[in-house]
């Protein structure tokens, strides 16, 4: 049973909480509070499992608290927000400081999907491995560029991660140098938040990145994020390779989904392609990342110890979809090594 305390100043988010998640049979519901101060008593008082935290409260906000959280008494936090561009800016900060997800703030409807949603976020959460993601998001030490030494135009590297994925995604891109080849990235997270997202990584990664739009070009140096709310295939037009954006169905209860991103990679970079699953909860991504390695890509899981949740990387290894499995800060050494690979073609062969 998964023990959830709902900290928020509206009492109506509080009783939605109350009434919703308690229809499922594996969440419970053990208390709520109006602010930090009374949710730090309720957490000695109650030891909740989970805890579902508003940013904008009355006496302390909820980054502050987050913070003060997982200095002094970590626990796995979901974080509810409103899905707007501003919103976005102040809850992306909390990725950094420990919070396992960002939901969307519900409406008194509580429609179903918005509903689907915070469960999936909140069994995440009950299954992160807390030491991990404190040591990833408290990471500070210089990173080492891995160098390329060609601008490979002809190769793919595409990266797919979920839960705890924008912290190891920027500890990736963070060690990669400025002319890595064309990346594409599915990271799970609502619309507006990957514009964000997109931008702290380009401020913070030798690479430039940016939210992808449709029929961007894919080129070395740059690496385009899908949008939240859209799928990104990757397609060819003559020598180049560039990113197709759609709505369509969600896939394994995404939107993006990362399987339809490697399976697109796979269908069109082949052998020229890298594939990396980083940690995150379900299975997205393990299907497509065994299509890259059965097209003759090379691909790459995160290990268990190093990940935050080990879902999506474990169903990809069940699957022996991955060339390797390996811990986070190994991987952009075995991107470059994988890159360097001699078995792939040249681009005048794939002109041909």
């Amino acid at each position: 049973m998964i023990r959830v305390l709902v900290v928020d100043d509206s009492a109506v988010i509080r009783v939605l909480f109350e009434k919703q998640l308690s229809k499922y049979e594996d969440i419970e519901v053990v208390g709520s509070a109006i602010d930090p101060y009374v949710a730090r008593d309720k957490i000695a008082a109650l030891n909740p499992d989970v805890l579902i935290l508003d940013i904008e409260m009355p006496r302390m906000d909820g980054l502050t608290f987050l913070e003060k959280l997982m200095k002094h008494h970590p626990l796995p936090v979901v974080i509810c927000s409103s899905l707007t561009p501003e919103g976005s800016e102040i809850a992306l900060q909390a990725f950094y400081l420990g919070a396992v997800d960002v939901v969307p703030k519900p409406g008194a409807g509580f429609l179903a999907p918005s509903m689907d949603r915070i469960v999936r976020s909140v069994r995440a959460a009950a299954s992160v491995n807390i030491d991990t993601l404190l040591k990833v998001c408290q990471k500070r030490t210089e990173k080492t560029r891995m160098p390329f030494q060609l601008r490979t135009t002809h190769r793919i590297l595409a990266i797919g991660a979920s839960t705890g994925g924008p912290q190891a995604i920027e500890s990736v891109l963070g060690s990669l140098s400025a002319t890595a080849p064309g990346t594409v990235i599915v990271q799970h997270m609502p619309q507006h938040f990957t514009a964000s997202f997109a931008s702290r990584l380009n401020a913070s990664c030798p690479m430039q990145v940016r939210e992808a739009r449709d029929k961007d070009l894919i080129v070395p140096g740059v690496a385009l994020v899908a949008p939240g709310n859209q799928h990104m295939t990757v397609e060819k037009s003559g020598t180049q390779y560039l990113v197709k954006l759609s709505d369509g169905a969600l896939v394994q209860y995404q939107r993006p989904s990362v399987d339809v991103l490697f399976q697109s990679v796979a269908k069109t970079a082949g052998r020229n392609a890298v594939g990396v699953l980083l940690t995150g909860m379900g299975a997205d991504g393990a299907a497509g990342l065994l299509d890259i390695r059965r097209a003759g890509g090379y691909t790459i899981a995160q290990d268990e110890q190093s990940s935050v949740v080990y879902g999506m990387p474990r169903e990809a290894v069940k699957l022996d979809a991955a060339d390797e499995v390996t811990a986070l800060y190994s991987i952009p050494e075995s991107i470059v090594r994988a890159v360097a690979d001699s078995r792939a073609p040249t681009p005048a062969a794939i002109s041909s």
